[in-house]
């Protein structure tokens, strides 16, 4: 039995087991003829490109409730895609042994209390002595610290001014100096926006609870696919912006037509993808589109399903044209990328120039900060190159006005 690495464009290795025999013929005493002959890798007797073309759903539908059971146990408990129903399997099987009586329970529990032994106590009780310490309650620390009230001398005209306010007035000086445990929280608006106090809310008064505003839901996404399609596919110069964000059962084929389209398109500068169920075959797709596009500025497919392995290929395309300046890839089905993938991502933002902003979510001090200091270093230079361009502008208009 060999192993056989293959390695194919896009960085994608696979290991395949090869069963190899060796046919030995002797010919002579000293001279010895070998051939080798290489079978192709089979499983339960079919080659395995035949598995790639099988249909899962039909599979499933073929199985008897018992082979699923079997199959459900075999799933892995920690898949965060699965509700929490889901992961384990309640396999009690044990039949109940009658019906719940509740009073007989009851009896039972007091029966077994009764007849449960007491603790031997190791000083006998008796009356009118006390064993342990005595609980002593605590003194009222807020009745003493009312009693302690410390005298100021404000002076004749504070004092004055102070017992003619009222209520609001006074409410209005705590919140000017600064005093807002001494109000509550309607007390404290009314006092910044100017208005009278709430009826019912003076210093004894309790603000209740708000009722929360009632926000609309917000609408559906209604872009057309198929027309979003063909007007990229005919690079329409009015589709500057493409937003398919939580659009819900896109197949691969739209995908595919989308991002072949893509290639050749010289308008379209944003393009959204947020929510929308991609995968890394999709994401390999998008990746070979933004190899060859020039135009496209912001990339946006957060929330979906591409694995760290495909969003390093994703910014392996950015390198080729470097055209585009921001782009974000977080909440994907891996929550934390790994600190290789992360040092990866590093060294490949470090190689491009021309990317601005990027969203992605990374665990590890390092990678975060030398991201952070290479975008920094892009803008500036953005900044400095937009500068020098409108003085060269500049410059040249004033020698053609002064001519």
């Amino acid at each position: 039995m060999t192993t056989i690495e293959e390695t194919y464009e896009g960085e994608v290795t696979r290991k395949v087991k090869r069963r190899t025999s060796f046919k030995i013929h002797e010919t002579s005493s000293s001279t010895k003829k070998t051939t080798m002959t290489t079978a192709p890798a089979k499983l339960y007797g079919k080659d395995l490109d035949e598995y790639e073309e099988l249909d899962v759903e039909q599979l499933l539908s073929q199985l008897s409730p018992e082979e699923i059971s079997i199959l459900a146990k075999e799933v892995d408990p920690d898949d965060n895609l699965l509700p929490p129903s889901q992961r384990c399997s309640y396999e009690c099987e044990k039949k109940p042994t009658g019906p719940l009586n509740r009073k007989k329970l009851i009896e039972h529990i007091n029966k077994q209390a009764l007849e449960t032994p007491d603790k031997p106590e190791f000083k006998p009780y008796v009356a009118g002595t006390i064993r342990g310490k005595k609980w002593i309650p605590p003194e009222n620390v807020n009745q003493k610290e009312a009693d302690e009230q410390i005298a100021i001398d404000l002076g004749d005209e504070y004092e004055q001014a102070l017992s003619q306010a009222t209520q609001d007035e006074i409410i209005d000086l705590a919140a000017i100096l600064g005093f807002h445990s001494m109000m509550n929280q309607d007390q404290y608006h009314a006092s910044l926006l100017n208005k009278g106090q709430p009826l019912g809310l003076g210093w004894d008064g309790i603000t209740k609870a708000s009722q929360p505003k009632v926000f609309p839901p917000e609408p559906p996404n209604d872009t057309n696919i198929e027309l979003s399609i063909q007007m990229v596919k005919e690079d329409n110069y009015d589709l500057k912006h493409l937003n398919w964000n939580n659009i819900k059962n896109i197949s691969d084929e739209k995908f595919e037509q989308l991002f072949e389209a893509l290639k050749d398109n010289t308008n379209l500068e944003t393009l959204s993808l947020t929510n929308t169920g991609m995968t890394d075959r999709t994401a390999i797709k998008l990746a070979e589109a933004l190899e060859k596009n020039c135009t496209l500025k912001v990339v946006n497919v957060e929330t979906n399903f591409i694995s760290p392995d495909g969003i390093v290929r994703l910014m392996k395309s950015l390198l080729n044209q470097r055209s585009l300046e921001e782009f974000r890839a977080t909440n994907q089905r891996s929550q934390v990328l790994g600190n290789k993938i992360e040092m990866e991502i590093t060294k490949l933002v470090e190689s491009n120039p021309t990317l601005l902003r990027l969203g992605l979510h990374l665990e590890y001090n390092d990678a975060r900060h030398r991201i952070a200091s290479h975008l920094q270093r892009n803008i500036d230079r953005s900044r400095l190159r937009r500068m020098g361009h409108f003085s060269r502008t500049y410059t040249a208009g004033w020698i053609t006005s002064r001519r």
